[in-house]
């Protein structure tokens, strides 16, 4: 009995320690693939950019003033972002209205994902164990091989879309 016992112990503990220590994806591992609802309902694949440069950026919430900053800066530089090639995927939380409602209001010019638990796990973006948490704004930067080359984890909210530009630039 006090085997089992401590081994029922021992797998709690293994279970939660699994739970609790979130992924470290590091420069030079391999994007995890991930499929995703955009804002008009549709399903979107990282795969489904293999051959491109993506800057996969994550932000806490729909329509909160940083995170409006944030992807008005990625607006306002997608010609620049596009002209180097870049592909801008948004994601977060939320519901399809409040993606659509954001990118509407905003006029943003690149996809906004539904982002799970699972994603947000998989990219060691999630601030804690429940669902509620909202993601860092963290940005990694994927080469056209799906190879994480960059993480930017001090995100200039104002600048973002030159920081990324600048970021992948400085890999040459």
């Amino acid at each position: 009995m006090k085997a089992l016992l401590l081994f029922m112990a021992l797998l709690s503990f293994t279970t939660l320690q699994c739970i609790c220590v979130p992924k470290s994806l590091k420069v030079g591992d391999k994007a995890p693939d991930f499929e995703l609802i955009n804002q008009n309902g549709e399903t979107v694949k990282l795969s489904d950019f293999k051959g491109k440069k993506v800057a996969l950026y994550f932000y806490p919430k729909d329509s909160t003033p940083g995170c409006t900053q944030e992807a008005c800066s990625l607006r306002d530089g997608f010609e620049s972002l596009a002209d180097a090639n870049i592909t801008i995927l948004g994601l977060s939380k939320g519901s399809l209205k409040s993606k659509q409602r954001f990118r509407r209001k905003q006029n943003l010019n690149f996809p906004l994902l539904i982002a799970t638990q699972e994603v947000l796990d998989d990219y060691g973006v999630s601030t804690g164990l429940l669902q509620f948490y909202l993601p860092k704004r963290w940005t990694f930067l994927i080469d056209e091989d799906g190879i994480i080359v960059a993480i930017i984890k001090t995100v200039d909210t104002k600048n973002h879309a030159q920081q990324i530009i600048d970021e992948f630039s400085s890999l040459r």
